[in-house]
């Protein structure tokens, strides 16, 4: 019994030294002349402006993961496709099952208006949204 966990013993004792040799051989012969043009942020060739702690609007995380849902569902279309023929009739009722249940999603999202960018009415906007949300009031 003890063997066994002697063998996963040595195994992570063989990966901790196979990780932290190579870092101390690049700590050891990497040069380390520390200038300011080396530790600026690199922003693809362009000069950095202001600061990088800034907020950024929470639609392009919702958009982004709305994408990432149905793009994953829509992977499961392409093996049901290649064994349709294999296992009939069940096949086209579960896949019909599975596409209706994403269309329920989309038009949830879709009722939410979360497709849209910019949406028209803020019910209580606050600094740059305020005057759409006055604006939506009237």
């Amino acid at each position: 019994m003890y063997r066994d966990f002697g063998t996963v013993f040595f195994a992570v004792i063989m990966g901790a030294v196979m990780v932290s040799i190579p870092l101390v051989i690049s700590w050891l012969i990497a040069p380390s002349n520390k200038t300011k043009d080396k530790l600026d942020t690199y922003e693809c060739g362009e000069e950095a402006e202001g600061s990088a702690w800034l907020q950024f609007n929470i639609r392009f995380y919702i958009i982004a993961l709305i994408f990432l849902i149905f793009d994953v569902e829509v992977v499961f279309l392409f093996p049901w496709a290649v064994v349709f023929k294999e296992m009939g009739l069940l096949a086209l009722i579960e896949m019909g099952i599975f596409l209706l249940i994403l269309c329920a999603g989309l038009a949830y999202v879709w009722v939410k208006s979360d497709l849209e960018w910019v949406r028209r009415k803020i019910k209580y906007g606050g600094g740059r949204y305020k005057p759409l949300s006055a604006s939506s009031e009237d």
